[in-house]
This record gives C-alpha cells, sequence and structure tokens, in this order.
C-alpha cells in the first residue's frame, strides 16, 4: 500500500498542519459517514448527478451536484454560482442540518469559528476521475474557510502554494477525513490525482467529496 495511506487507522482523531490556516482533520466523518451518505442520496435524487463542462468546452471527468442556497456551475459561460440548477430550472435542494452543522463544527475546531456555509458541492469521483490544479476563487467572500470531507474511495490531495508554479505536498486523504483551509491558505492551488480502482464498502466504485463553501456575499 501507498506510504500515503499506511497506517491510517492510527490516525483517527488526529488534527495535521498542512500549512498556516489549512489542517487535516482525520477520521472526524467517520462516525457519522453513513447517515451523510443517504443525506447525498436525497439530494442527488432531486438534483442528479452530471458532468459539468468547463468554459473550454471540455467535459470534467468528476460527476458534480450541490445543495444549499447557491450551487457552482460551469459551462461556456464560466464558473460561477447559481441560485437555481441549471439541469433541472429548480432551486438546489437545501443543505442538509446535519451537514451544515458539522461543517461549521470542523471550521471552528481548524480555528474558523464564524463559518457559515450556504453552498455544498458533491463530488463523485469514478476510478480515474480527477481534479486539476486550480484555486477556490469563485466566492465573493474570501475570508471564510473551505471546509471538504472525503467518504469512501481514498484519494491522493496535491496542496500547494499561492502560486501554480509552487511546490506541492501530497497528503492521502482515506474516508472520514475533513481538510479545512481559509485565511492565510485560502487561495492555496489544490489538485485531487486520479482516483485509484477499488471498491468501498458504502460507496463501491466512488469517491464522494463535500466542499462546503459561503457563496454568498451576506
Amino acid at each position: 500500500m501507498d506510504d500515503l495511506f499506511a497506517d491510517h487507522d492510527a490516525s483517527l482523531g488526529r488534527s495535521e498542519v498542512l500549512a498556516e490556516g489549512a489542517r487535516v482533520l482525520r477520521g472526524r466523518a467517520h462516525a457519522r459517514a453513513a447517515e451523510f451518505l443517504e443525506l447525498i442520496d436525497g439530494v442527488s435524487a432531486q438534483a442528479p448527478f452530471r458532468n459539468m463542462t468547463t468554459p473550454g468546452g471540455y467535459p470534467m471527468s468528476v460527476d458534480m451536484s450541490c445543495c444549499g442556497r447557491l450551487g457552482w456551475v460551469s459551462d461556456e459561460r464560466g464558473y460561477r454560482y447559481s441560485v437555481t440548477d441549471p439541469q433541472t430550472g429548480r432551486a438546489w435542494p437545501a443543505m442538509p442540518e446535519l451537514l451544515r452543522g458539522f461543517a461549521i463544527a470542523c471550521a471552528a475546531e481548524a480555528g474558523f469559528p464564524d463559518f457559515s456555509p450556504d453552498a455544498c458541492l458533491i463530488n463523485r469521483y469514478r476510478p480515474g476521475a480527477k481534479l486539476s490544479l486550480h484555486q477556490d476563487r469563485d466566492e465573493p467572500d474570501l475570508s471564510a474557510p473551505i471546509v471538504s470531507v472525503s467518504l469512501g474511495l481514498p484519494a491522493t490531495f496535491l496542496f500547494g502554494g499561492l502560486r501554480r508554479s509552487d511546490p506541492q505536498q501530497r497528503v492521502g486523504l482515506v474516508h472520514g477525513d475533513v481538510v479545512v483551509w481559509g485565511g492565510p491558505a485560502r487561495l492555496r492551488f489544490h489538485a485531487v490525482l486520479p482516483v485509484r480502482e477499488g471498491e468501498h464498502p458504502l460507496t463501491g466504485r466512488y469517491r464522494i467529496n463535500l466542499t462546503f463553501r459561503k457563496a454568498s456575499r451576506t
């Protein structure tokens, strides 16, 4: 097994510093993962997973859904948040309070006590799916952190610097791990390497990632 994922059981409950303003909270979602996944099934029944396209016309390899006041969309018009799901024409499903409360608690543990997320992006990775190096900068209030929850298959998370060319840390993320970054780390570049083939008891051949954001100005 890759050293990045070795001894993950022994790391449950630890908090690891990636940089000033960025932490990995090991295993925080583990105990409630089955509940979270049931809620995600409810969201995706209303806002089905889909492959969005980049402004350049390239399909993204991850399947995506959203819940909350706003949802993130990408198409030929660019990256942005929208109050309606362009696929259904309806408002995005409400963010389940259990998920919202969990994200708020993780943000507070990582040093961001005033987090109030109003958008949750739900990415579903099949084996081979990845997320290219990027910054999360579509939100108008960059003082709020990002809270990212990993469920299902493991993944290698790349966490870089404020420039695309900066060196990147390779961080192994397993089922239940949470990453929080904000403050001086808020605009650090990050990515997810292609997910490896595998099978998880709760998610099958998928990795599910939830990212909680404050997407509105108020």
